[in-house]
C-alpha cells in the first residue's frame, strides 16, 4: 500500500494534523474563562497543529503543508456543510434524545464563526510555513527550536485576532476591551504551550529520523 517509509509518516502526520485542526474549529464557538480573561475552548487542539506542522515542515518542505492545509481548510468547509445539513433535518419529536434546539445550540455556529475560522487558519498556515523557511534558510538543519517557535510566534498572533475579529467582534458579540483580552489571552496561551512543546518537536524529529534511515528522506 505505501511504497516508502516517508510515505506511512505523512499519512500519520497529515491524519492527527487534519484531525485536530477540524475538532478545533468545530469547538471554537465557545468561550470559556481563563481566570479574568476570556478565549475560544477551539484553541486547545491547536498545540498539536504546531507541533504536526514544524514536523511535515521538516521532512516533506513547504510544499507539503500548503498541500495539506489547502486540503484541511476543504474538510472544515465540508464538515460545516454536513452539519448544517444535520441542522435543517428536523429531529425525531419524542424519541431523539438530542433535540433540534440542543443540536443547534452545540453545533449552529453562525456565519461569522465559518468564514473567520477559515480565513484565520489559511492565512496563519501560510505565514507559519514562510517564517519556517525564513528562519531555516539562515539556520540550515542547525537550531529547530528557532523556526519552529519562531513561527509559531508570529503566525498565531495574526490567528489569534483574525478568528475574534471575523467571528465575535465585527458581528458584535463581543466588545472592543474584549477583543484585544481574549485575542492577547489565547495568543499568549498558544505561545506558552508551543515554548512547552519544543521537547516534542526535537524528540518527534529523533524518532522520525531514526525510522526514516535507510529511506528516502529528501524533501519533495
Amino acid at each position: 500500500m505505501f511504497k516508502t517509509k516517508k510515505e506511512i509518516v505523512f499519512v500519520i502526520l497529515a491524519g492527527i494534523f487534519i484531525t485536530n485542526a477540524v475538532v478545533a474549529e468545530l469547538i471554537g464557538g465557545k468561550l470559556i474563562h481563563v481566570g479574568p480573561f476570556v478565549m475560544s475552548i477551539g484553541i486547545l487542539p491547536w498545540p498539536i497543529v504546531f507541533l504536526t506542522t514544524d514536523l511535515i515542515n521538516e521532512y516533506f518542505g513547504e510544499k507539503g503543508v500548503k498541500k495539506l492545509s489547502f486540503i484541511t481548510a476543504c474538510l472544515i468547509a465540508y464538515a460545516f456543510i454536513i452539519l448544517f445539513m444535520a441542522i435543517v433535518v428536523p429531529a425525531a419529536k419524542g424519541i431523539s434524545p438530542v433535540s433540534d434546539e440542543q443540536f443547534q445550540a452545540v453545533f449552529g455556529q453562525s456565519m461569522w464563526i465559518i468564514v473567520g475560522s477559515l480565513i484565520a487558519f489559511m492565512a496563519s498556515q501560510l505565514i507559519d510555513v514562510w517564517m519556517f523557511w525564513f528562519f531555516k534558510k539562515r539556520t540550515g538543519e542547525k537550531k529547530i527550536w528557532l523556526r519552529a517557535t519562531g513561527s509559531t510566534v508570529i503566525s498565531q498572533l495574526f490567528d489569534s485576532f483574525i478568528v475574534l475579529g471575523i467571528a465575535f467582534w465585527l458581528p458584535g458579540k463581543i466588545d472592543f476591551d474584549t477583543f484585544i483580552s481574549s485575542g492577547l489571552t489565547g495568543y499568549l496561551f498558544k505561545l506558552s504551550v508551543a515554548i512547552l512543546l519544543t521537547p516534542l518537536i526535537y524528540a518527534g524529529h529523533h524518532l522520525i529520523k531514526k525510522y526514516l534511515e535507510g529511506d528516502d528522506i529528501k524533501n519533495d
